[in-house]
């Protein structure tokens, strides 16, 4: 009687832990299990172009449909960026762009907003591009860890004669 019972225990804590994955009723579902998303992109200068991920959206306002993960975040489509990018209409305006992380590789992974607002009037910030690893020593890196060393074939000794 007891074992019966410890083997319907772990079946049912077997299907509580499987469970499975439900997305909200109404969603539109998207490619590699996501659902879209909708995001309204705003300017202070209305009609300033949208681009996301090099894509022409459209001209501001304008809604953008952003298929992500079930949790509310960017799904990782194989880029570590999502990037949505909005070109000014005169001279006296700012190129602005926003960047959100996918988690690829680990990454940082933002939520998708409902709303995006570009001030076409603010100067962007500049950030340092990232360089190559920099490595000191050798031009290979070290590898600090146990050693083997395999021989195949007789020894060679070289003797110093006197």
């Amino acid at each position: 009687m007891n074992r019966a019972l410890s083997c319907a225990a772990s079946l049912v804590a077997a299907a509580f832990l499987v469970g499975c994955e439900t997305i909200p009723p109404g969603a539109e579902r998207g490619p590699h299990g996501t659902i879209a998303y909708d995001a309204l992109i705003e300017a202070s200068a209305p009609g300033a172009q949208i681009e996301a991920n090099g894509q022409d959206v459209g001209d501001t306002p304008v809604h953008l449909k952003i298929f992500g993960d079930p949790d509310g975040t960017f799904h990782d489509f194989g880029s570590p960026y999502f990037v949505i990018r909005a070109l000014p209409l005169s001279t006296n305006q700012f190129e602005q762009i926003r960047f959100f992380g996918t988690g690829h590789w680990f990454g940082p992974e933002d939520r998708i907003p409902k709303q995006i607002y570009f001030d076409m009037n603010q100067k962007t910030q500049v950030y340092a591009p990232y360089g190559p690893p920099v490595y000191y020593g050798p031009p290979y890196p070290y590898y600090w860890g146990p050693e083997f060393r395999f021989y195949v074939g007789p020894r060679y000794y070289h003797r110093r004669h006197r």
